[in-house]
């Protein structure tokens, strides 16, 4: 073999030697790629160059890129609940066998169920309310139903609204909403327009008895004027049911009154005092007079009340007025006016009437509420004044404070803050 050929063969043989040294390197350079590419570190990532260099780009550009969507998503998903868990109205996701997968924090309050603790616990095993069962026997439900509360109380109503909502492959989603105000509202709609048509038909029945006799019947003078003046006596109580129903929508649909204006506590106190002593004129009818006194601390002779003056008249004279109806022949009726240690001033109306068991006590501020229905109509009472008092001090940021004890009389006290009156300067 000449020196030629052996060059060749050496040059060869290097060739050969060099290529499996790139290719083992190359191998090895290949071995570190799936290695990394197994775990998906990018901050593992190997340094190469060359063409494993540019995979290795690629490769990297396509893991941060899905980092990127994966971290996004589950920024979605955590905003998506935390959304749910702040809304007002609860959710509970059930699936194909009616197992709890995720509820919010709301519908496990509604709903007494634990959102951990109950997950994959079928919903017919914890809530066991027989028109939940039924209503979850339903195929496909068009109305939500209404159930009670977990927290429900007899003293304490709570009433929860349940809708349910079919989606994906036989699961369903429940939505509860706290409905005890609503229901409450409607209950109290229903009463009032109940009430209103009862108070406003007897004495439209009593007047239509009337007028009918006084066509049908030959009556003499005498006796057609005390049928008139009966009639009469009934007008007039349903215009003043008419009058204070009308009090009341003025109240509840005005703006809150202008504080700027000022009422004189010593005009109000005389008005009311001149229609107390008028009213138990009419009253007593020749008994024992009533005794009606009016105090006022020396020092708040010259304040004001801050608000509409119409309203403050309207709530004074309900609370004197009733205290004339209700304290018999004789009795006594003090309205005290003075300041409280905290700045605030309070107009009390004490009298010696028959005084309120306590179990009425909460319930006199509703409308049309009585604790004697026949009394109350003798007295010509509508059943609306405490409740014009009441809403009247809320607008004018005070309050209707009430004691009684039977057989001693009562107290009704009006308190107005310090920033709601005012000394002259």
């Amino acid at each position: 073999m000449g020196d030629q050929q052996l060059r060749s063969l050496y040059v060869l043989l290097g060739a050969l030697i060099a290529g499996l040294l790139w290719m083992l390197v190359d191998a090895w350079r290949g071995y570190r790629v799936r290695s990394w590419l197994r775990h998906g570190d990018l901050a593992m990532a190997p340094q190469m160059s060359g063409w494993w260099g540019v995979v290795l780009d690629r490769a990297r550009k396509l893991l941060r890129d899905r980092e990127r969507n994966i971290n996004a998503g589950e920024q979605r998903l955590k905003d998506f609940l935390s959304a749910i868990q702040a809304s007002p109205n609860g959710v509970l996701m059930l699936d194909a066998q009616a197992q709890i997968e995720w509820c919010n924090q709301t519908a496990a309050t509604h709903l007494g169920v634990h959102p951990e603790r109950d997950v994959m616990q079928r919903v017919g095993n914890l809530l066991r309310d027989p028109i939940f069962t039924a209503y979850m026997a339903v195929e496909n439900p068009v109305d939500p139903v209404v159930i009670a509360g977990h927290r429900h109380r007899m003293e304490r109503p709570v009433l929860i609204s349940v809708q349910r909502h079919r989606y994906g492959e036989g699961k369903q989603l429940l939505l509860t909403r706290d409905v005890t105000l609503l229901e409450q509202a409607e209950a109290m709609r229903r009463d009032f327009v109940a009430n209103v048509s009862h108070e406003i038909r007897t004495p439209l029945t009593v007047m239509s008895g009337f007028v009918e006799t006084l066509q049908t019947l030959p009556l003499t003078a005498d006796e057609q004027k005390r049928y008139l003046a009966l009639m009469a006596v009934q007008a007039v109580r349903m215009q003043g049911l008419v009058e204070d129903l009308l009090t009341l929508s003025r109240l509840e649909g005005s703006p809150v009154p202008n504080f700027l204006n000022t009422t004189p506590l010593m005009s109000l106190l005389k008005t009311c005092e001149s229609e107390a002593r008028g009213l138990s004129d009419v009253i007593s009818q020749g008994a024992a007079a009533q005794i009606i006194q009016f105090e006022v601390n020396p020092l708040l002779g010259g304040a004001s009340l801050m608000g509409e003056a119409r309203e403050l008249q309207s709530a004074l004279s309900n609370l004197v007025s009733n205290a004339v109806r209700y304290t018999p022949a004789g009795g006594q009726i003090q309205v005290n006016v003075d300041q409280g240690i905290d700045g605030s001033l309070f107009i009390a109306v004490r009298d010696t009437g028959p005084g309120i068991a306590a179990e009425h006590l909460p319930r006199l501020t509703e409308r049309f509420y009585r604790v004697d229905r026949s009394r109350s109509r003798e007295s010509g009472g509508t059943g609306l004044g405490l409740a014009i008092v009441k809403h009247v001090m809320q607008r004018h940021g005070g309050s209707l404070s009430i004691t009684s004890e039977v057989g001693q009389g009562s107290c009704f006290k009006l308190v107005f803050p310090s920033t709601r009156w005012c000394q002259p300067t």
